[in-house]
């Protein structure tokens, strides 16, 4: 079994946790915090994968399209929050 299959469960289960919680701050831990980031880094190259597959898109292409999706992570995180994502995973 593909590990995101595996591990949707898991994560409905942290979802609906959430949804339940909605109305208070969850107060992540800087780990925690660095896990939720991997978690959505993941599942969006996982469907970013799926349609450059479908579209037969060229390596190059799929490349500088990772490293963007990349950039605009790192930089819309340290626009909302002020925590550089590239200092959390080397120093996290």
């Amino acid at each position: 079994m593909a590990i995101g299959k595996e591990l949707s469960p898991i994560l409905e289960e942290i979802e609906n946790s959430l949804l339940e919680f909605a109305a208070y701050k969850p107060e992540f831990t800087k780990k925690g915090f660095r896990a939720a980031i991997f978690i959505f880094q993941s599942a969006v190259m996982d469907k970013m994968y799926e349609l450059q597959t479908e579209q037969e898109m060229p390596n190059k292409d799929c490349e500088l399209m990772a490293k963007n999706l990349g950039e605009e992570l790192r930089n819309t995180i340290f626009r909302f929050t002020g925590i550089d994502t590239h200092e959390l995973f080397t120093n996290g």
